[in-house]
């Protein structure tokens, strides 16, 4: 058929009705239904293919359309697509070398304090064992492996299972030549956003004082809330398959970059108007959100579920 929809008609249909078959299956591993059609006299063939919930390969190799170019897949990139066709997120994958001794007690001590402090967790889970607070955050599977997300949030030196893990934060001048210090964090994503924060307040942001009445007040230079609700979405949204967040504390600005891209139909446009929230990581977005990392917003959802 033409692109107006006209049929041309093809020679030697009944062979290419039995060649197509075998050449799907052959090439695609895929079964595919091939129909000999005729219109006005003209033959035709309809190849029906089912939609797959997971990636089809040609000849071993994996491709999706970019514009108009094919582009093949290959490493992270792989990885990611293969996942979310699966309808999962990368912390969703099971670790087979981690155990349970691997993780940092003293990081999900904080976490349910944390939790508990903000009324997303019930004081009676304060002394919960380690097991019951990774299976209510579903972190582990039924054979008792441990998921990406529960090595990012509590074990206390992560980059021993990833790379990318840590936090680097550098004290500029004028530009990005201009370094006169840095620092690299490295600790459970969890206990994360508060090492940044005294890190800064220690070394990279000043304090100013001033008093009301007769008592002496200290601020942070940048506010400290917001400063926090960047840390977590940096920390929460980012791509853990790539590099370490960078942080650069100019003498009039702060910026902070992570490893990322907006979902799929998301642009600017999209998140200055009321959209769904779509995290990429969901099980580390769940924790922070019970550990009171996140803020509720009518029109938005939770702002901590934005993407860098």
């Amino acid at each position: 058929m033409n692109d107006k929809g006209e049929v041309c008609g093809i020679e030697n249909a009944h062979k290419l009705s039995e060649d197509i078959p075998n050449k799907v299956v052959s090439f695609l591993g895929i079964v595919a239904e091939v129909n000999l059609l005729n219109k006005e006299g003209k033959d035709y063939i309809e190849i029906d293919v089912v939609p797959s919930n997971v990636p089809i390969s040609y000849k071993g190799k994996y491709y999706v359309r970019s514009g108009s170019t094919l582009q093949e897949l290959n490493g992270a990139a792989l990885q990611n697509f293969v996942l979310k066709k699966m309808g999962r997120s990368w912390d969703d994958m099971v670790h087979e070398r981690a155990t349970i001794d691997d993780l940092d007690r003293e990081a999900i001590d904080y976490f349910l304090r944390k939790g508990i402090e903000a009324g997303r967790l019930d004081p009676s889970e304060a002394n919960a064992p380690t097991a019951t607070v990774l299976q209510n955050l579903h972190l582990m599977d039924e054979e008792g492996h441990l998921k990406n997300a529960a090595l990012l949030l509590f074990c206390k030196t992560p980059g021993r299972f990833f790379t990318g893990t840590e936090f680097k934060i550098g004290r500029f001048h004028t530009d990005v030549a201009d370094l006169s210090s840095q620092e690299m964090i490295e600790c459970s994503i969890i206990q994360m956003a508060d090492r940044v924060v005294w890190m800064l307040k220690d070394k990279f942001l000043t304090m100013p004082i001033h008093y009301e009445g007769l008592q002496r007040i200290e601020t942070l230079e940048v506010p400290e809330d917001a400063l926090r609700e960047i840390l977590y979405n940096a920390i929460c949204h980012k791509d853990y398959t790539g590099v370490h967040i960078q942080m650069k504390v100019y003498n009039d600005r702060v910026t902070l970059w992570n490893q990322g891209e907006l979902p799929a139909g998301f642009d600017m446009n999209v998140l200055l108007r009321e959209h769904a929230s779509r995290p990429r990581n969901k099980n580390i977005a769940d924790a922070f959100f019970k550990a009171g990392f996140s803020i509720w917003n009518t029109n938005n959802g939770f702002l901590g579920q934005a993407h860098d």
